[in-house]
């Protein structure tokens, strides 16, 4: 079964939904897919006591009253296919083969996650992981929680955890105080940004916000008791129960680059100004395109929905808003690139790949990724090495190549989905 649509969104986040709201108005068959259960992406995620955020609500009444956009949540892209056609499964149709006229890339970001000496003990998490675990429901009232990495994900985490009664002992910031207050100061010309930031820390009252520090080692017996913390020349042990320590997102572009797409210094999807990618048809919009924040993702989405409907002349004016809000990610890539302590290559002994069980000493001795692939296992586990390819990039400056599809565990039906009707596969 194939179904066809004149533009597929990959992504119900902020940039996919804008995308979807504005190409829909010009009249445009389209689908928006998303692997969560629920719309949103990270920045709006839904759960069971996190109802839609109001502009995630008022977009989705906006989608829900064209009949032309089809929303197809738990859906997963599980291969590109020729001719303008992806595999995708989805947890309500099953497999089946999806055409499209145009596609836009909005597939977010995921987090920077660098090992540390106890990092795969119970309790350790991302800064964003643990937002995703509390708005899923997961209980952590009382709990004592430290929160650390780099950049304006931990004060989100900062809010999401203080909400659900969280006892947060402290926010460990990687960068330097004055990066930081400089960067605090530049929201002057951002207002908005200026409120969310007060709002989000309630003027920082009663918390202990550490820059200049990392995390060097957590410990416990079976699950987290304690961090030390590395503040320049001296360690500070604080008792807790968890730790949600990212570094900062990378764009997610694994889609990106099986269908073929340029990418640009930083890793991120390399757009021209309508947002148009290397690969005729494909567009791309939001973090997927360097990291940049909420407003950026939703300017851009809206100017690649109406690139992709064939109405490029009304998106000129959104063009000024790109712009101002691209300086604002450019103060905040400055203001918070890695230090030399965060680079700081951790132990030997330390594991790089949690899925299978690979160390750093394992991994440093091979020259390249592949090699260290080949040798190790490193990266073909679970995750198929998002998470260990991203450290290792990070500590070794290694080209890591992405996942090949298909990208996740699927069903047999669906794969056989992927063959033409005279039973032979597509290449």
């Amino acid at each position: 079964m194939t179904r066809h649509f004149d533009i597929a969104i990959a992504g119900a986040g902020p940039a996919g939904l804008s995308a979807a709201w504005v190409a829909a108005k010009q009249g445009a068959r389209v689908a928006v897919l998303d692997d969560n259960p629920l719309a949103g992406g990270q920045v709006w995620r839904q759960g069971p006591a996190h109802p839609p955020k109001a502009m995630l609500s008022a977009l989705l009444t906006s989608l829900h009253e064209h009949s032309s956009v089809t929303l197809l949540t738990s859906t997963r892209v599980i291969a590109p296919l020729p001719e303008h056609g992806l595999l995708v499964e989805s947890a309500e149709h099953g497999g089946f083969n999806l055409s499209y006229g145009r596609l836009i890339l909005a597939t977010g970001a995921r987090e920077r996650l660098l090992p540390f000496a106890g990092w795969t003990l119970p309790g350790v998490t991302g800064a964003g992981g643990l937002q995703a675990l509390i708005k899923s429901g997961v209980p952590v009232r009382g709990e004592r929680i430290v929160i650390a990495g780099s950049g304006p994900l931990l004060l989100a985490s900062l809010a999401t955890a203080r909400e659900a009664g969280a006892q947060v002992l402290a926010v460990v910031e990687q960068a330097p105080a004055a990066a930081v207050a400089r960067f605090g100061a530049s929201l002057v010309a951002t207002p908005s940004k200026l409120l969310q930031a007060a709002r989000l820390t309630r003027g920082f009252a009663g918390l202990r916000y550490w820059t200049d520090s990392t995390v060097h080692e957590v410990r416990g017996d079976g699950r987290v008791e304690e961090v030390v913390i590395r503040r320049g020349a001296r360690d500070v042990t604080l008792a807790c129960d968890r730790v949600a320590c990212g570094y900062g997102l990378v764009p997610n572009v694994t889609l990106a680059q099986a269908l073929g797409c340029t990418l640009d210094d930083a890793g991120a999807i390399a757009v021209d100004d309508a947002l148009c990618t290397s690969v005729d048809g494909v567009l791309a919009a939001g973090e997927c395109t360097g990291i940049g924040g909420m407003e950026l993702a939703r300017v851009e989405g809206e100017i690649a929905g109406l690139v992709a409907s064939g109405a490029p002349h009304q998106a000129i004016s959104l063009r000024m808003q790109r712009m101002r809000w691209r300086r604002f990610a450019a103060r905040l890539e400055d203001s918070f690139s890695l230090t030399r302590a965060a680079l700081a290559m951790p132990s030997d002994e330390t594991l790089l790949c949690r899925c299978e069980d690979v160390t750093v000493g394992d991994v440093r001795v091979h020259p390249t990724w592949r090699d260290a692939k080949l040798h190790t296992r490193c990266g073909m586990g679970a995750c198929q090495g998002r998470i260990c390819g991203t450290a290792a990039h990070t500590y070794f400056g290694w080209d890591v190549a992405q996942p090949r599809p298909p990208f996740s565990p699927a069903q047999i039906g669906t794969l056989m989905a992927a063959c033409p009707d005279d039973g032979a596969c597509a290449d």
